[in-house]
């Protein structure tokens, strides 16, 4: 098979299943969103066990680890939002947690959402969205509506450009790179087919897949930190 039918099968997500709904037309269930239910299902029962028979006093030593680890990222989110914006943590960080594991999945066989650029316009049209409430929030709807005008009022069209720029910007960011993390490892397997794959593989499947979620949550607390000032 060649570079170019394995990239075509890579981006082709199929529909596992149909839903029907009387009067409306099928509704096709694609196996980005089955996996992120999967996901869902096993962050929540995972959430639930670890955090089961917490204690106020003397914790044990698996509390001190989540709870660790909890204060650890959000302290790591909360930093880059900034004090006026860091009631967006628990957001930005459930989507650091989410995309993180999407990414990382495929070294388990399953196709990572994140694939599918149903999926990243989604988590960048939400992130966009999120950055505008976070305005109209901090300076009402008046002084959102003024923002677009700064620093001077000939730009104003560009400034509402560019709410329809971001989201495509994060968007075709992430999706980017993880399919040119697929692109590359193919590559690396044609030219070197038995030692580099491996260590390359981990790498583009753990590290890349990690950072390129903090990438995301990285320049959605950017917007979010200018939307506020």
């Amino acid at each position: 098979m060649s570079l170019a039918d394995k990239l075509k099968e890579e981006l082709n997500i199929e529909t596992i299943f149909n839903i029907k709904i009387p009067g409306v037309s099928e509704i096709g269930i694609k196996e980005s969103v089955v996996v992120t239910w999967l996901l869902m299902v096993i962050l929540l029962v995972i959430c639930i066990l670890l955090t089961r028979n917490f204690k106020t006093k003397n914790p044990g030593k698996r509390q001190i680890a989540v709870e660790t680890a909890v204060t650890w990222l959000q302290n790591m989110v909360g930093g880059m939002l900034g004090e006026e914006a860091k009631e967006y943590t628990s957001y930005l960080t459930a989507i650091l947690i989410y995309i993180g594991i999407s990414n990382i999945i495929g070294i388990f066989g399953l196709k990572p959402p994140t694939k599918d650029m149903n999926v990243t316009i989604a988590l960048s049209v939400m992130s966009i969205v999120l950055v505008q409430i976070a305005g109209i929030r901090k300076k009402r709807v008046g002084g959102w509506m003024k923002s677009f005008t700064q620093p001077v009022a000939i730009i104003t069209p560009l400034n509402i450009l560019e709410i329809l720029i971001k989201p495509l910007s994060l968007c075709m960011r992430l999706f980017g790179n993880v399919l040119g993390a697929f692109v590359i490892m193919e590559l690396i397997k044609i030219l070197v087919p038995v030692v580099l794959p491996v260590p390359f593989g981990a790498y583009f499947d753990l590290f890349d897949g990690l950072l390129q979620a903090y990438v995301f949550v990285f320049l959605t607390s950017i917007y979010i930190k200018e939307a506020v000032e």
